[in-house]
């Protein structure tokens, strides 16, 4: 009960302020899309902004980001890549970057689907190595299980399905329906826009990083997507997923900061238990910013 008059008062003293964000809010047009970098399929929920870089006959890497960051999150990361031979594609799930967003659940139906919509208009169907980052990890963990004959090996940064920490405001508005809604519509993209301007200088390794993400909050339908992955995608638990991995032969191998305080290495150890054949690495002093904020450890951690 406490928790539910705790976002009443968060929604009353943000009453004001949501109505601002709601005016400030961008619609994802093709106004919008004009400065994007790559390129657009339509797929069969929305359009989708996708980047296809290095050489055509390398092999694919598909990098998956994460619940509130899009496909840029990977710009430090690809240079690397690319030099290594392989070709890299990237894209914003639905609901954050330039790809649409599409009403309804945002689930493990609805991104997973989406990934193997890509490959296929892009004709890749050679089996690819997944990376997923954050609640991408999630989302290449099951696109993974379910769909084995596409993966050559899964990489895991800081994945999410596992257990993770992302706040009591943000956790109270994905318990509470209507009331969790209004509070998240009203000061969510406040808290966001605090949290990224909070995060760890990354020392311009991806250009103009919290200038981009806090951008993101004022885009129309992204915090609305971004609390409907918290309710439907974060919060299912993936150890059974992992344990099936297991089972199924497919290289795992995932990458921890020692210092994350979103998904803490508690994580770590759930995965060890599920899946014991998988390669676990950690990088001391990191947080969660493993691709924009050590990508150099990253790479050398699995290509070394």
């Amino acid at each position: 009960m406490e928790a539910i008059w705790a976002l009443v008062a968060l929604g009353a003293l943000g009453g004001l302020a949501r109505a601002a964000v709601w005016g400030a809010e961008q619609p994802m047009d093709g106004a919008a899309r004009n400065a994007a970098p790559g390129q657009f399929v339509g797929l069969s929920e929305g359009v989708t902004h996708y980047q296809l870089e290095g050489p055509e006959d390398g092999p694919v890497i598909l990098c998956i980001h994460g619940l509130t960051t899009p496909s840029f999150v990977f710009d430090a990361m690809v240079p690397g890549l690319v030099a290594g031979g392989y070709r890299v594609l990237r894209y914003d799930l639905y609901g954050r970057g330039f790809s649409d967003r599409p009403k309804g659940a945002y689930d493990v139906r609805r991104f997973t689907g989406q990934a193997i919509e890509l490959l296929d208009a892009l004709q890749i169907d050679a089996p690819v190595t997944v990376w997923g980052y954050s609640m991408g990890g999630a989302v290449a963990t099951t696109l993974t299980q379910a769909h084995g004959a596409r993966v050559e090996r899964l990489v895991l940064l800081a994945p999410g399905g596992l257990g993770h920490d992302l706040g009591r405001f943000s956790e109270l508005c994905a318990a509470v329906p209507v009331l969790g809604d209004w509070a998240f519509a009203t000061l969510g993209g406040w808290v966001l826009r605090r949290d990224a301007g909070n995060a760890p200088d990354t020392a311009g390794a991806v250009r103009d990083l919290t200038a981009r993400i806090q951008a993101e909050t004022r885009g129309r339908g992204y915090m609305r997507a971004v609390l409907s992955s918290l309710r439907h995608m974060l919060s299912v638990d993936q150890a059974g997923t992992h344990a099936a991995l297991a089972q199924s032969g497919v290289p795992v191998t995932a990458i921890w900061g020692a210092a994350d305080t979103v998904i803490p290495l508690q994580a770590m150890d759930r995965l060890a238990r599920a899946n014991p054949s998988a390669r676990q690495e950690v990088i001391e002093g990191a947080g969660h910013d493993l691709p924009s904020g050590h990508s150099a450890e990253v790479l050398r951690l699995l290509f070394g």
